[in-house]
């Protein structure tokens, strides 16, 4: 009769052999480095062009950057913008809330305007609307069947800026029903009926629930159209509005440095996008709390973490523990 013995118990972790420690190799792209030292030639050879030119007097960008003239007109181009940007957003929410109407006249209505604004150029808006004394020499109001009238003339009433800012904020008005309609249908369907359910009237659904929510997908086109605003202004030169493009234009005329005025406009152009751009960051990121886990850096805190914070040092190789399975209890029998 063959005799069988049970072998000892082996104690845990016994014979189970350390597994090396994992290196990571970063993967190269010289590639890369390539195009970017391409890229960064082809970039300063268009500086050095520009900057060595002999007919550009850079002398004369200076001289004109912050010049009185130029600094009101740029002031005025900023004026245009908001109060364009004004009449644009809140007839753009009007016709958008229209447009989503259940009313057939309320919604045609607003798909003729959208329709009519957007297909036709605001350049020749514009020149409607400077030129409209043609076909209305004046314009009056008045209660029917009785002598209570008030009249003025077009060419009085229609200046220049108010001529761009109906030029402008009406085109701009068909643009943002349809950024604001895009938002608002972006809002679940189901938040509206609850809403409906606890006995909300409509505009207050609007108010306090699809608008709030609606926010986050308006707020970022929205910033785009200030800032494509902000440069569509220079078409006001058509109603010789003095605006940024118009005044550098008349100087330029005067001293025949065409180029020269050009970039001081440019400069200008510049700076002003970029600070709406800096706006635009900021309340994108409002508006994105509770959207996301973490709000993205501010500029601020990324120079911070940049400069004045420490990183921690990477783990070296006899850093990095390997991953062992947790070892049973082991009772004895």
């Amino acid at each position: 009769m063959t005799e069988f013995t049970a072998d000892p118990p082996v104690p845990p972790g016994a014979g189970r052999q350390r597994p090396e420690a994992i290196r990571a190799v970063p993967l190269r792209h010289p590639w890369r480095w390539v195009a970017a030292v391409v890229v960064v030639l082809i970039g300063a050879g268009i500086v050095d062009t520009f900057v060595t030119a002999p007919d550009l007097h850079w002398s004369v960008v200076g001289q004109y950057l912050f010049d009185d003239r130029i600094m009101e007109a740029a002031l005025v181009t900023v004026y245009l913008t908001a109060i364009a940007m004004v009449v644009g957003v809140g007839l753009g929410v009007l016709m958008a809330v229209m447009r989503l109407s259940t009313n057939r006249v309320m919604s045609s209505v607003s798909w003729l305007y959208i329709w009519f604004f957007r297909g036709t150029p605001v350049l020749v808006q514009l020149f409607f609307w400077w030129n409209i004394a043609t076909i209305l020499p004046s314009l009056s109001i008045g209660i029917p069947f009785t002598h209570i009238a008030w009249s003025e003339s077009t060419n009085a009433l229609v200046t220049p800026l108010l001529a761009a800012i109906l030029g402008l904020g009406l085109n701009e008005a068909a643009y943002m029903a349809e950024i604001v309609r895009a938002g608002i249908i972006s809002v679940d369907q189901g938040q509206t009926e609850a809403a409906h359910a606890l006995g909300m009237r409509r505009s207050q659904v609007m108010r306090r629930i699809v608008l709030p929510q609606a926010m986050r997908v308006i707020i970022p086109p929205t910033g785009n159209e200030t800032i494509s605003m902000l440069k569509t202004t220079s078409l006001a030169y058509i109603v010789t509005l003095h605006e940024l493009f118009f005044v550098q234009q008349e100087i330029s005329n005067f001293n025949y440095h065409i180029i020269e005025l050009a970039i001081v406009a440019s400069i200008w152009y510049l700076v002003m996008s970029s600070i709406l751009t800096i706006f635009q960051f900021y309340i994108e990121r409002h508006f994105a709390r509770g959207s996301v886990r973490g709000l993205p850096q501010t500029p601020i805190q990324r120079l911070r973490q940049l400069f004045f914070q420490f990183h921690a040092r990477p783990p070296s190789e006899g850093d990095i523990e390997p991953w062992l399975p947790p070892a049973k209890p082991h009772s004895g029998m």
